[in-house]
């Protein structure tokens, strides 16, 4: 689950971070007002709150002028007039692909006055099994260039879970990063409020770029992006209240509620696969044999007529799909049940596409039987004997 900028915030300041005052507003005028509370003489950063990374690279779509989605602005009348125009215009970043995504929230931020910036995140390490702390003394939009040309300069601290990140630790990575004994407590106030919020509220990522180090000596975090594991959110109903279901894709809100993971893409060809690692590689083999997926759906273990059938209502009603892969291996679910609740799906929900099946495991020769007998009902239902041969067939036919 993913939070927007200021919520991720407001998290660390609870934790003991410092961070730059900020206002969400959601009108120009709004705007306007947070500007005479925030500027100081100065001027503020309107700054679009959006599920997407690289908003100060970004532009907003259909609009005149160069302007993408953080702007510092130093009167009151041009922070009205960039939040009226962010807030009429879709964002587009390299994060949100070519049709950009719609602003509905803004925050309007004091001007911080960053005089350097720098970065910190933490993630899982899943190959170890510990969460790992990451610093880097050049933070900001470059980072992800950094990371890939100069991996030397990515510091790196494993952080036990049952100790948390302890104040050696946290000591020893602000000197590396530069910070001079003064400054050093700030740094390490940040970095324990960043595992603390990682690791108690079952973070999968938590993640501060940039931090920054003020003209006037000060340490805040300017922006901040934190992701949380949906399966533990039952643990942490406040977390769980900070969702902005607006941000997110409808049809996986509804595969969600269905108990389905799904994630949709860009591709034609629609995948319903039984298992996790067997819907990865169902979307492998069809981009081997030249398609391209248009989601990633797993429907568990079992599958029920129930969940097949808002399987394919979620399938189908991405417009972009031209046929279908069913892949099942039945080993707890029998197979003959798999296609039963195939055919009752094709007769609720009408396949106009169509629908390739391969099901191998228990009972797979009666499911077999089952579909052939549908085939005059279903004419666009066909099955295949393996996986290759489906894969082939469904990128012949969505052509």
């Amino acid at each position: 689950m993913k939070i927007h900028e200021y919520q991720a915030k407001e998290l660390l300041a609870a934790a003991g971070a410092a961070i730059p005052q900020h206002i969400v507003v959601r009108s120009g005028a709004e705007a306007a007002a947070a500007f005479d509370v925030l500027s100081n003489g100065g001027g503020v950063v309107v700054k679009a709150q959006v599920y997407a990374g690289g908003r100060g690279a970004g532009q907003l779509l259909d609009y005149p002028d160069k302007l993408g989605g953080v702007k510092f602005c130093p009167t009151r009348e041009l922070t009205q007039a960039v939040a009226e125009a962010m807030l009429r215009h879709r964002l587009r970043t390299r994060q949100t692909g070519p049709e950009g995504v719609p602003i509905r929230t803004l925050i309007v931020q004091a001007d911080a006055q960053p005089d350097r910036e720098y970065y910190l995140a933490m993630v899982l390490d899943r190959a170890a099994g510990l969460p790992l702390l990451m610093a880097c003394a050049e933070g900001g939009m470059e980072i992800e260039e950094i990371a890939a040309r100069h991996p030397e300069k990515i510091l790196k601290t494993y952080v036990a879970p049952e100790t948390g990140l302890l104040p050696f630790q946290a000591r020893r990575l602000a000197y590396e990063l530069g910070f001079t004994p003064a400054q050093v407590p700030q740094v390490e106030n940040i970095l324990h409020a960043l595992a603390r919020v990682f690791l108690q509220k079952d973070a999968t990522l938590a993640e501060i770029n940039p931090l920054a180090l003020t003209r006037n000596g000060q340490i805040v975090v300017l922006d901040a992006k934190i992701d949380f594991d949906d399966n533990a959110l039952f643990r942490h109903p406040d977390i769980a209240a900070l969702r902005d279901v607006q941000e997110e894709n409808p049809l996986e809100i509804r595969a969600a509620q269905a108990h389905l993971n799904y994630i949709q893409l860009d591709g034609t060809i629609g995948c319903l696969v039984n298992g996790a690692g067997l819907a990865m590689a169902t979307m492998d083999i069809i981009k081997y044999y030249g398609g391209q997926p248009a989601n990633f759906l797993d429907v568990g273990g079992s599958v029920t007529p129930e969940g097949a059938i808002e399987a394919f209502r979620i399938i189908l009603s991405d417009a972009k799909v031209r046929g279908i892969l069913v892949n099942v291996f039945g080993g707890i679910a029998r197979c003959d049940l798999i296609a039963e609740a195939l055919v009752q799906a094709g007769r609720e929900v009408g396949f106009r596409v169509p629908v390739v099946v391969r099901l191998e495991g228990t009972n797979a020769e009666k499911a077999r039987q089952i579909l052939a007998e549908a085939a005059n009902e279903l004419p666009t239902l066909k099955t295949a004997a393996d996986l290759a041969a489906a894969a082939q067939l469904v990128v012949e036919l969505s052509r």
